[in-house]
């Protein structure tokens, strides 16, 4: 049961999403020490969207008629505007220590904003038979290793969001992996 919920969080979890997208992009125009704060409050705001499904929380939320479409249009309508600020992101140009980097505030923001994590992790953590206490800390860890893959993926690939041909193809990819799995994820 326990490898059948790293298994379902890996692939719910970790497939692109707003919050493993831009981890991705700002460790390729960041690098990785420049990061590590946006990196912290991905998972900060993650976790706290894991606790609020766990809790009931989401459920409660979502059961009043009037809140539940305001959050969800607010989350479409974040989430349709960085899927076109990264389709319309220039190349990245070489590092600039001058440039302030995303910060943890701005990460705790766009993972409490993101439909796709309270569903995935909604999704997750239903379909698993374990403890409640068992789950959270499962899911816990997976969103610190998920998080930290996109974040080396992201470095690793600097060299292609540096390329005017390569990174306009990733950057319209990426967009659209952004919206689709997003509204994958609502329906």
């Amino acid at each position: 049961m326990l490898l059948s919920l790293i298994v379902a969080s890996l692939l719910v979890m970790g497939s692109p999403g707003p919050s493993t997208i831009s981890v991705t992009a700002v460790g390729a125009a960041f690098g990785l020490h420049r990061s590590i704060p946006y990196l912290a409050g991905l998972i900060a705001g993650t976790i706290a969207v894991l606790l609020a499904v766990a809790t009931g929380l989401v459920a409660v939320l979502l059961a009043v008629p009037q809140l539940a479409p305001v959050l969800l249009a607010a989350s479409a309508a974040y989430i349709l505007y960085l899927a076109f600020r990264i389709a319309t992101a220039p190349p990245l140009s070489t590092p600039d220590g001058t440039v302030a980097a995303p910060s943890c505030a701005g990460g705790v923001l766009l993972a409490i904003a993101n439909p796709k994590a309270y569903v995935a992790i909604a999704a997750v953590f239903a379909a698993s038979m374990l403890d409640p206490w068992t789950k959270v800390a499962v899911l816990g860890a997976m969103i610190v290793l998920i998080h930290l893959a996109w974040l080396l993926a992201g470095a690793v690939l600097a060299r292609v969001f540096r390329d005017p041909v390569w990174s306009r193809r990733v950057n319209r990819v990426f967009a659209a992996a952004l919206v689709v799995t997003t509204v994958y994820a609502a329906l």
